[in-house]
């Protein structure tokens, strides 16, 4: 409500009965014929402003009333042309403009009938607190994209069965313009977001100097207020686009008023205006969702000149960073460590690395098609992309020329192992070596095997090989599978158990390498 002129002298005898006759609110209201509410009204922005009783002798009533109604734009004084603040707020955005050189060319176009600068600049900035929160930041064009997730998601139905997903509605925003961009996605894991900021660039047809996202999990690894870590794989991204990521503060609202603010507009003027539609197809959602958008966008603001397109265009678009000549790929980042056989686990595959990184942590960055290997900083192994799980990818330059003498491990050595352990352990461990490319590649399992040895004892660990070899299921899984459940110790049917012959024994069948394989 507007607090007029003369109504201070009567905020100034509610201050003198609350303070000086000690009265209650209600015997104040009574006292002054004023509501109850109007009292409380006062009493809290005098509490709110920090002023005490009695008040400052150099405080008149305006004084008084720019403290207790700092939102209220001052009258224009008699003869004075008042700024287009408006116009002032959209041209402090551009880069290089200042309050001085507007109020130079005010002065020039009104002459004496316009204001000194510091009452310019006080009435501009009296008239900023009548905007809402989120507009009270000047924004540099082109500067920042903010960046989050809309609250309530959108249902997806199946149409065979009728089961619902809900869609993750992503949504940027400029911080000059109030541009907006939004889509949906399947969930707001680190694929779907990052390829959500690459459909974004590719729809202004430029990029930022800064990504101000919120601290979700796909964009910030450990949230911090000063030292964020910033997820390698979005930090990847960033860096393709020449751009940088500084996520909002946690905690800190104000950092990210303008993302809020877009969603709470996008819940509004898009997700609301479909709650009442069925969709089968993310796409079919899309589609639905730019239609909207480019409504919301050329729709004119309230208390700003123009539209978000038409501020987009004036402001944003001209000072755009470029887009890459090559769109980015999806990469996904992780330390590994290279095990004794030279190999490293990525996605439940095994690739080859050179030998002499035995044990050594390296780096795994890999896209849609291949899975590079780096040590250092420095690519040491390229391999394609395999979705065959349990299996190996080697190049032979990889593997050592004489094994035996670069690794303390070897065939002989594991077979030895065996040996101590039972005949049927052995059998297991030469069976898993046979049944890979080269033996190496088996070393992994065998030691699986010879381990569970720390579980159980020798007799029962022979007897479980044994029945595994029955089953022609020679794997450490199978083995661990038959011990912890007990069937070791059960006799095996008489049909189950292998048959050697003088002729033809298990460890001398032509498909099998004989012990001299290994010398």
């Amino acid at each position: 409500m507007p607090a007029e002129r003369t109504s201070m002298r009567l905020i100034r005898e509610v201050l003198r009965l609350k303070f000086e006759a000690k009265l209650s609110l209600r015997k104040i209201s009574r006292s002054l014929r004023i509501g109850l509410g109007t009292v409380s009204l006062y009493l809290k922005r005098t509490k709110e402003a920090n002023l005490g009783w009695p008040l400052p002798d150099d405080m008149d009533d305006a004084a008084l009333e720019r403290v207790l109604f700092p939102n209220q734009l001052a009258p224009a004084r008699a003869g004075y042309v008042e700024p287009d603040y408006a116009a002032m707020h959209s041209d402090l955005n551009k880069a290089g403009v200042t309050k001085q050189l507007l109020w130079e060319e005010y002065r020039q176009a009104h002459g004496d009938n316009g204001y000194q600068y510091s009452q310019y600049c006080q009435r501009y900035r009296d008239w900023v607190k009548t905007l809402k929160r989120s507009m009270r930041q000047i924004h540099k064009a082109g500067e920042k994209l903010f960046i989050d997730y809309c609250g309530p998601t959108m249902p997806i139905v199946n149409p065979e069965t009728g089961e619902y997903h809900s869609a993750q509605i992503f949504v940027a925003v400029w911080g000059a313009s109030n541009y907006t961009y939004a889509e949906a996605t399947r969930s707001q894991k680190k694929a779907d977001w990052i390829q959500s900021h690459i459909n974004a660039f590719e729809f202004f047809g430029g990029t930022p100097q800064v990504l101000v996202p919120d601290n979700l999990k796909s964009a910030v690894t450990r949230a911090c207020r000063y030292e964020p870590v910033i997820n390698e794989s979005y930090q990847h991204m960033a860096q393709h686009y020449k751009t940088v990521v500084i996520p909002a503060r946690p905690y800190k609202p104000q950092d990210k008023g303008k993302a809020e603010n877009a969603v709470l507009v996008v819940e509004r003027w898009i997700m609301a205006r479909l709650r009442h539609h069925t969709f089968f197809t993310l796409a079919e959602l899309n589609k639905h969702i730019r239609f909207l958008l480019d409504d919301l966008n050329q729709r004119p603001f309230k208390k700003l000149p123009g539209t978000r397109l038409s501020q987009f265009t004036l402001l944003d678009k001209p000072v755009l960073r470029s887009l890459p000549s090559m769109r980015y790929q999806y990469t996904e980042f992780k330390l590994a460590r290279v095990n004794i056989d030279y190999h490293i686990e990525y996605d439940k595959h095994f690739y080859s690395v050179p030998h002499h990184l035995v044990k050594y942590q390296v780096e795994v960055r890999a896209t849609r098609d291949t899975v590079a290997v780096l040590f250092k900083g420095n690519i040491i192994a390229r391999h394609a992309r395999s979705q065959r799980q349990g299996a190996f990818s080697t190049e032979a330059t990889h593997m050592p020329i004489a094994h035996q003498k670069q690794s303390q491990w070897s065939p002989e050595r594991l077979q030895n192992w065996a040996k101590d352990l039972g005949p049927n352990v052995l059998k297991l461990v030469r069976e898993m070596m046979a049944r890979k490319a080269h033996p190496e590649q088996g070393y992994r399992a065998c030691l699986g095997l010879l381990n569970l040895s720390r579980g159980y004892d020798s007799q029962r660990l022979d007897s479980a090989c044994n029945r595994a070899l029955s089953i022609n299921s020679p794997t450490v899984r199978s083995v661990k599978s038959i011990l912890q459940q007990g069937i070791d110790q059960l006799e095996l049917p008489i049909e189950s158990q292998p048959i050697e012959t003088d002729q033809a024994s298990h460890d001398e069948h032509d498909n099998i390498r004989g012990s001299q394989y290994f010398h």
